[in-house]
């Protein structure tokens, strides 16, 4: 509280300094205003183009889309007819390498019946229908 104070002179107006003109506060309201409608339009605009960017790529990606599910359909189709086969030749397998069947296999690849079988042929009966006999009078 008792540090020196500078003292002040008092301020004279000197020729050379003219008080500042006061600025028309309109214009820059005005200017701002236009200004935060050019940003807001540019902001606006780039939006819509990345939306239009966006819909047009899901366009594009749509057909891509629908071939791909339907080559999915196919191997899935594919893979069920391969699980059938594969169960198939799993039973097949199993059957081979049974002991208690290996004399029916045997019979069956090399058409050998055992002695006290009777190997059965059929044969197709031909038909004549021309010489069917006449009935008498």
């Amino acid at each position: 509280m008792n540090a020196f104070q500078p003292s002040q002179f008092p301020q004279q107006p000197t020729p050379q300094q003219r008080p500042p003109a006061p600025r028309p506060k309109r214009h820059l309201r005005q200017r701002s205003y236009r200004l935060m409608a050019v940003e807001s339009t540019a902001k606006i605009g780039v939006n819509v183009a990345i939306a239009a960017a966006a819909a047009a790529a899901l366009i594009q990606l749509i057909p891509h889309h629908m071939s791909q599910q339907a080559k999915l359909r196919e191997v899935r189709v594919e893979v069920k007819q391969m699980e059938k086969r594969v169960s198939d030749l799993q039973e097949k397998l199993s059957r081979n390498l049974d002991p208690r069947q290996a004399n029916s296999i045997r019979q069956e690849q090399a058409f050998k019946f055992e002695p006290n079988q009777i190997p059965i042929v059929v044969t197709k009966q031909e038909q004549v229908d021309n010489e069917a006999p006449e009935s008498l009078p």
